[in-house]
């Protein structure tokens, strides 16, 4: 089992995260590409970032909302959406040959994920986004209960998709993200967030809001590290997962 985290959501004098720190402790870098966060010069640093520590880089392409963190919903026709995310992917792809490195996989943030996940149609252009532009990297997408729909789906397009969980946020009966919005949407104790990494790790499972076991299948599990407790939650969680890893 691998870690991914969100990086480089900084934007100009506005500090965002604590990627120095985190880095070392994750195995993938998402790294923003300015349309929810970042600017070039965070950009280049933060694939320079995830080079020193041999971190794989991808792509965190989102709707245009700076504002709104890229978490606010918009309707926007497929044609544009497979532009918007091919600018991102492009942007980042050339500061990455910059340091002769690059893009190995992409995952969508915020909003655009959610409704991806929601909206099959959506998921649609971004996987055709992705293939137009490089068909060798992989969509990173949520564990839901419809994988097999969506590798056929992946399959259409040809490319490989690279499922991800969780560790510290409720799940619904669906297999889906408990909106933030909602009380315990987020788990507020390490004990929580070990648990249900473990569970992944061991039994391939989820407990979802209602007490029922989800059984999912995850390659990747994301961890945040912009929280208070970020860097004690992320290094738990490395340490748990280097140990169920090496048992398995």
């Amino acid at each position: 089992m691998k870690l991914n985290c969100d990086m480089g959501e900084a934007f100009g004098a506005w500090k965002m995260g604590l990627d120095d720190k985190i880095m070392p402790f994750v195995d993938q870098a998402n790294i923003a590409c300015g349309f929810h966060a970042s600017d070039p010069l965070t950009m280049a640093k933060t694939v320079a970032l995830a080079k020193q520590n041999n971190v794989t880089i991808g792509a965190h392409p989102a709707y245009p909302d700076l504002v709104g963190f890229g978490r606010r919903n918009m309707d926007i026709a497929p044609t544009e959406l497979k532009a918007i995310i091919q600018y991102q992917i492009g942007a980042l792809k050339g500061l990455c040959e910059s340091q002769n490195t690059q893009v190995d996989y992409v995952k969508p943030h915020g909003a655009l994920y959610n409704t991806m996940m929601a909206d099959f149609s959506v998921l649609e252009t971004v996987m055709q986004a992705v293939s137009e532009l490089d068909a060798t990297i992989p969509l990173m997408v949520m564990a839901v209960p419809e994988a097999l729909e969506i590798k056929k789906m992946a399959k259409k397009y040809g490319i490989d998709v690279w499922f991800e969980a969780f560790s510290d946020r409720l799940y619904t009966d669906e297999g889906r993200l408990t909106p933030r919005k909602e009380p315990r949407a987020v788990h507020a104790t390490f004990e929580l967030i070990e648990k249900q990494v473990e569970q992944l790790c061991e039994n391939g499972t989820l407990t979802t809001a209602s007490g029922k076991t989800l059984a999912i299948h995850a390659d990747t599990i994301c961890v945040h590290g912009d929280g208070e407790h970020a860097l004690e939650a992320v290094t738990r969680i490395r340490t748990l997962v280097d140990r169920l890893n090496k048992a398995s």
